[in-house]
């Protein structure tokens, strides 16, 4: 596999054929700022909320940065990654938008989800994974979408330098109001009737109107004065628009 392309911008970058998942990996080997670890196919893979799924080989890209970020604002991690897999299939041809806070979807359907883990105080792990070539059939949900199934044909190097070539910059010229800028953007959720379903099961339903400083999604609920900070958990697109 020639990652050639993407080496000159991170710090480290390997690759295996396949593995079970590329995050649990990268937390057990460790290294340098930006370490990327890529795999042409992961079999135990996680997801947010510990959901797990698996790939074919060679159908997509799974990928983990470990980061030692200087900046203390980690709570835009998340967001960057998202953002930063919205611009890369983009560029690929394929029209996107972020889920917030870090799902990619086209026409609502899922093409890529991130998955960010604090292993220490100052170490981040963001695994990201991209359907490439899938089916319909080799998809782990239904409302899920490829490349492929887009109709655009894109190999794993191409796939993983669109996706470093956003992430790298923002990360090492990382400004919380610009970032903010640039998801909103991007970002399909705003404007949309929600429901957020946070941990512990509580619930809230409304429209999305906004993402703040800290990247939580403010959602306001018809009949209250009160705006919903939601920092975490799961969203549900009620209607799109």
């Amino acid at each position: 596999m020639d990652l050639s392309r993407s080496e000159s911008l991170v710090s480290s970058l390997n690759y295996v054929a396949e593995t079970g998942s590329t995050n649990a990996d990268l937390a057990a080997a460790g290294g340098d700022d930006l370490t990327v670890l890529v795999a042409g196919s992961q079999t135990a893979g996680r997801g947010r909320a510990g959901r797990e799924w698996s790939s074919p080989i060679g159908s997509s890209l799974a990928v983990s940065i470990l980061l030692r970020p200087k900046f203390e604002s980690l709570t835009w991690l998340p967001l960057m990654a998202g953002l930063a897999m919205t611009r890369a299939v983009r560029s690929l041809g394929v029209e996107a938008d972020l889920k917030w806070p870090n799902d990619v979807l086209v026409n609502e359907r899922k093409i890529s989800g991130v998955l960010s883990e604090l292993i220490d105080a100052s170490t981040v792990i963001i695994g990201a994974g991209l359907n490439l070539k899938q089916s319909q059939e080799e998809l782990p949900i239904a409302n899920a979408t490829s490349l492929a199934l887009e109709g655009v044909s894109v190999d794993l190097p191409q796939a993983l330098h669109a996706y470093l070539s956003e992430f790298v910059p923002l990360y090492k010229n990382f400004d919380e109001h610009s970032l903010r800028d640039s998801v909103r953007e991007v970002c399909g959720t705003l404007g949309q009737e929600v429901r957020a379903i946070m941990p512990g099961d509580s619930e809230v339903a409304g429209k999305a109107i906004d993402i703040d400083a800290t990247g939580r999604l403010l959602i306001n609920v018809a009949g209250e004065n009160t705006l919903y900070a939601v920092g975490a958990g799961d969203i549900v697109h009620l209607r799109h628009n």
